[in-house]
């Protein structure tokens, strides 16, 4: 059952399941909290209550933002985690990685743990290098094109590169679910608005953070020419010994929708690990 929340700005549409720790889930632009249906159930069933939300201007929560950035995303988040009771574990991806960091860094005592997923946490540089891989060429491409044009179509072309192999069986329903979300009155200025907001701001909290990260990124995620390269990168900008990188072969920059079953196991060996406990 959604349940809504009002914030400075406009309102955050959730929804919780289950009972234990806290779990906050937060989705990438241009998508919903139903991006983590697959992820949901295994979280509940060892022990977590889930609180699936819908970024600022996505799924059912309102539109006409005017600050679409990680900053005012982690607000909400924060937001979302003191209505329910905190501490929480806050599992955000790509531009809610970024986001989940600024909250961490912001409020460590609402925040456990954090674990980013293909993360937009740090300032981005396009080398002449990278053009050369196939697949980031492709996606950027296609995002480039979707925030100048707005196209939904673009944006469903750029998720068939960014779910690369074998898509999830639910894809057609999923994308069509996308699709009809896009089309709704400032739903796609949304997602223009965040893919213009640059992820500076969540870079600069790394060093602050002050709870156990895990970063997982793909082998196939079409957003960096070297998916590895970019989660070491933010772990070494965390302090010292707090970030863990975990890679998932083959996927791409939805892991939790394409290997649903691999992110709920390593997201629980990491809340389970002495560091995250501590």
């Amino acid at each position: 059952m959604t349940e809504y929340l009002a914030v400075d700005g406009g309102t955050i549409a959730y929804e919780v399941a289950g009972d234990g720790p806290l779990v906050v889930l937060a989705h990438g632009m241009g998508d919903s909290r139903a991006a983590y249906r697959g992820v949901i159930p295994g979280l509940v069933g060892a022990g977590y209550r889930v609180a699936a939300v819908d970024l600022r201007g996505c799924g059912e929560s309102s539109v006409g933002w005017a600050d679409l950035s990680r900053s005012a995303i982690a607000g909400d988040l924060l937001a979302v985690i003191r209505r329910l009771g905190g501490p929480a574990v806050v599992v955000g991806h790509s531009i809610s990685g970024g986001a989940a960091t600024i909250a961490a860094a912001r409020e460590p005592s609402l925040v456990s743990a954090v674990v980013e997923l293909a993360p937009f946490t740090r300032k981005q540089s396009v080398r002449l290098g990278d053009l050369r891989v196939k697949r980031f060429r492709q996606g950027m491409l296609r995002l480039v094109g979707t925030g100048v044009l707005g196209s939904v179509p673009l944006w469903r072309s750029y998720l068939d590169v960014a779910y690369p192999g074998v898509k999830p069986a639910h894809w057609d329903e999923r994308l069509g679910r996308v699709e009809s979300l896009l089309r709704e009155p400032g739903r796609m200025k949304a997602l223009r608005g965040m893919g213009r907001s640059a992820p500076t701001d969540a870079g600069a909290q790394l060093g602050g953070v002050r709870c156990p990260v895990l970063v997982v990124m793909g082998t196939l995620d079409p957003d960096w020419a070297d998916p590895r390269a970019e989660g070491s990168a933010i772990v070494d900008a965390l302090p010292s010994g707090l970030g863990r990188l975990e890679m998932i072969e083959g996927a791409g920059h939805y892991p939790h929708d394409q290997f649903p079953d691999q992110v709920v196991s390593l997201v629980l060996a990491f809340l389970r690990s002495d560091a995250a406990r501590a």
